[in-house]
């Protein structure tokens, strides 16, 4: 009798022999179905990885991706039957594939890749108003929290990675510079976009985003990062609708 395990077994690697003792609905080998079934699920997870990373493809080719994959499935098979959330630990796998150890940041490239996922996908949230903000003090304000969208993702990286996505998806974009480039991602309407941010604003976002409030995360952010400006962190978020509301303490 062929086990539940053997069966999935199968399925994900077209290497496998079929699973002896299968029988279909008539009590007959069922070993051309199998083979059938098996080709079916491997393309289908192919062609989800193929829309959920479309940098790291770019970045190897479609034919190096491909090959990639069957690997990867096989590490990782699906837990989830929506293939909207499959490859959560596709960058992870990437940085310890020696074969691609060469290509240092593409690890961060999956992780971009699930981040604008995971953006599209994420609940409708009304961008905060900045005119909320007008009628308050400044100490009000400092000591207020912030709520992030839920499309919000912060993709923290030591290569440049906003650079890397616009070289490969913006036409006429410049090659990438020799900087460390976090990305914040953001979905105002239907589409998610990766934005480049002021240094440090990754960090206070982060900290924002673990209920901080902006005095504790401004401070925090400066001493990590020396030319932080909040100003300008400020601004980027609100132009950019990172925020969803914003929590006002009761002052003393």
């Amino acid at each position: 009798m062929t086990t539940q395990s053997e069966f999935r077994a199968g399925l994900l690697d077209a290497a496998q022999p079929v699973p002896e003792g299968l029988l279909d609905g008539h009590a007959a080998a069922a070993g051309r179905r199998y083979a059938v079934y098996q080709n079916n699920v491997t393309v289908s997870l192919i062609e989800a990885m193929k829309t959920a990373f479309p940098l790291v493809r770019k970045l190897i080719g479609t034919e190096n991706f491909d090959n990639l994959v069957p690997l990867f499935v096989r590490a990782h098979p699906p837990s989830s039957p929506l293939m909207m959330f499959y490859g959560v630990n596709f960058p992870a796998f990437i940085a310890e594939f020696a074969p691609l150890s060469h290509i240092g940041y593409l690890a961060d490239a999956a992780r971009l890749d699930l981040a604008m996922r995971t953006a599209y996908h994420a609940a409708d949230a009304k961008p905060l108003d900045p005119n909320q903000l007008q009628n308050q003090s400044e100490e009000a304000i400092m000591n207020a929290q912030f709520r992030l969208a839920p499309a919000t993702q912060i993709v923290h990286s030591a290569w440049p990675l906003h650079d890397i996505w616009r070289y490969n998806f913006a036409d006429n974009a410049p090659k990438p510079r020799a900087i460390a480039q976090d990305v914040i991602i953001t979905r105002a309407e239907f589409d998610p976009a990766p934005h480049a941010p002021p240094i440090g604003t990754a960090d206070w976002l982060t900290r924002l985003r673990a209920g901080e409030t902006l005095l504790s995360a401004t401070e925090l952010a400066s001493a990590a990062h020396p030319e932080f400006a909040l100003a300008a962190s400020l601004t980027f978020a609100l132009s950019t609708h990172v925020f969803t509301d914003i929590t006002l303490r009761d002052q003393p």
